[in-house]
């Protein structure tokens, strides 16, 4: 028997290092970064249909979370590529 979703279920994810809260809710699935509130958020109505314009949202979000780079990170690739 399986349990309905009524209220918002968040949880956890490391991926490659980096921390995600993924929330489900009855209507949408989101991924942010763990502190952060934009994410990536795709409605089950798009998912279940499969509708083409979703796949053209996930191919143009693919790379959303790589722009938000920690400073950190930008500031080793400058001195990365200084050094050449």
């Amino acid at each position: 028997m399986t349990t309905p979703l009524h209220s918002a279920l968040k949880r956890a994810l490391t991926i490659g290092g980096r921390e995600y809260v993924v929330t489900l809710t009855s209507d949408t699935l989101k991924v942010t970064l763990k502190g952060k509130r934009r994410g990536v958020e795709l409605a089950w109505a798009n998912i279940v249909n499969g509708d083409a314009a979703l796949a053209v949202a996930l191919q143009a979000s693919v790379g959303a979370f790589a722009k938000r780079a920690s400073p950190a990170s930008a500031k080793s690739v400058k001195k990365a590529s200084s050094k050449k």
